[in-house]
């Protein structure tokens, strides 16, 4: 019989695109995610987490280093420089002992896994529906139970890619949360969606024919959640199965959210509202961590890899930009921040600062849609930042920009690095041009 493991094993869901406000464990009127909220009702649930830097490569970076922006340098989806000078989550769980699995990246960029698998994540309008989970599942399942029989703990790593456009959920989740007509030719919602020139081959590709109503392309997105909810299950299941559920820690986690009909940010993750920035965050680890809990101090992915360590009570020679989530778990602590930075680098770059009540970001050049350069939300009075108060409150405006700053020259003269977003040119092309073109970048985002 295998002995006693000296640390717990870990399974880390890394979703791609997940909202935490389309989730049912979050608030959410429809039932999307069952299973996560069970998961949910047996551990600690975060909530007011935060994806600050996106797209997906800045994102997994700091989720998976526990080092901020400056300190990796990463915040454009194609970094293509090594981030050998810090180190990764799977580096350090291997010095005290673990093997350790990736499933859905290679190990190109993201360093220190023993193994890389990859599996089917795309799938087209023709082709449809997409089996995305039920392909993770399909490769992920014989290594859990390779693992879950040797003595030596494992961490395994798993990107999801679900709620990742194209929305193509396979049945019956595609009519799960819609029952109307998405071909009525007297609903009119999804010609602006045609109408931004970018996107509209890349979406004519998927959608279907003749769509109408953006309500169903929101509708896919919701059964994209709840087909991998299920598919989630079975893993969880077989956790159960294997009888190692009690020395398991689960995280579920996001990389960034996903913009649906909101900002003109159409079905994609770039823009800095609230639909890409807010994620979820789920730890469950039976007999240690509460059960039911909910914090509602504000945490950002920096903070994950600090938490893990601290979990488990493994000693590393590292230092972090996050803090660990204990505190705040346990209630000595209300929260890890009370403002912090954003950025993206994706279809344009922007920058910007974020407190508990208001949200600034600049443009550091011409939006992609035409946006002022410059946005302000009160996100109390209005949290899904329908006006902008930049021209009516100028000196927040000065205020915030001025906090932002200190906070970057903060950070630069202690690492001794640039901020990144004046040095990195866009992530994707913006005059996409091809259907061809907008699968490979899809693709790799």
């Amino acid at each position: 019989m295998p002995g006693k493991k000296k640390y717990p094993n870990i399974i880390f869901f890394g979703i791609d695109s997940i909202r935490a406000d389309h989730m049912s464990c979050y608030g959410y009127e429809r039932q999307t995610t069952p299973n996560l909220d069970k998961l949910a009702s047996q551990g600690v649930l975060f909530e007011n987490y935060y994806s600050p830097i996106v797209p997906t490569t800045p994102a997994y970076t700091h989720m998976m280093t526990g080092k901020d922006v400056i300190s990796t340098g990463v915040v454009s989806l194609h970094h293509s420089e090594p981030v050998d000078y810090v180190p990764w989550i799977a580096e350090m769980l291997g010095d005290v002992g673990y093997q350790s699995l990736c499933v859905g990246f290679d190990g190109g960029f993201y360093r220190g896994f023993d193994k890389y698998l990859g599996y089917e994540a795309w799938v087209s309008y023709e082709d449809r529906p997409a089996y995305k989970a039920n392909n993770l599942n399909d490769v992920t399942l014989p290594e859990l139970d390779r693992m879950a029989a040797d003595d030596q703990p494992f961490f395994l790593f798993l990107r999801h890619m679900d709620p990742h456009s194209p929305y193509l959920p396979p049945k019956p989740y595609d009519r799960m949360f819609y029952s109307g007509d998405e071909c009525d030719p007297n609903n009119k919602s999804m010609e602006p969606v045609f109408d931004f020139e970018p996107f509209a081959d890349f979406f004519k590709s998927w959608m279907p024919p003749g769509i109408t109503d953006k309500e169903y392309v929101n509708a896919q997105y919701d059964g994209e959640l709840a087909y991998m909810d299920g598919a989630i299950q079975q893993l969880l299941t077989r956790v159960e199965e294997l009888g190692i559920a009690e020395d398991t820690i689960i995280i579920v986690n996001g990389d960034h959210g996903e913009t649906l009909d909101e900002h003109d940010c159409y079905y994609d993750h770039h823009g800095l509202y609230e639909p890409t920035l807010y994620v979820p965050l789920i730890i469950r680890w039976p007999g240690h961590l509460p059960e039911g809990a909910f914090v509602p101090g504000y945490c950002q992915h920096i903070d994950v890899v600090p938490t893990i360590l601290e979990l488990i009570g493994a000693d590393v020679d590292a230092e972090f930009d996050g803090d660990s989530l204990v505190p705040m778990i346990n209630g000595e602590k209300h929260t890890n921040v009370n403002e912090f930075y954003i950025a993206e680098c994706t279809w344009m770059r922007k920058q910007g600062w974020r407190t508990t009540e208001w949200k600034f970001f600049e443009a550091l050049e011409p939006d992609f849609h035409d946006k002022p350069p410059v946005e302000l939300y009160n996100l109390v009075a209005d949290p899904l930042e329908l006006n902008n108060l930049a021209d009516s409150e100028p000196g927040m405006v000065i205020e915030l920009r001025r906090r932002m700053n200190e906070w970057l020259e903060m950070r630069m003269k202690e690492t001794g690095r640039g901020n990144p977003i004046l040095e990195m040119e866009i992530g994707l092309d913006r005059r996409i041009g091809s259907v061809a073109k907008a699968k490979n970048l899809q693709e790799k985002d």
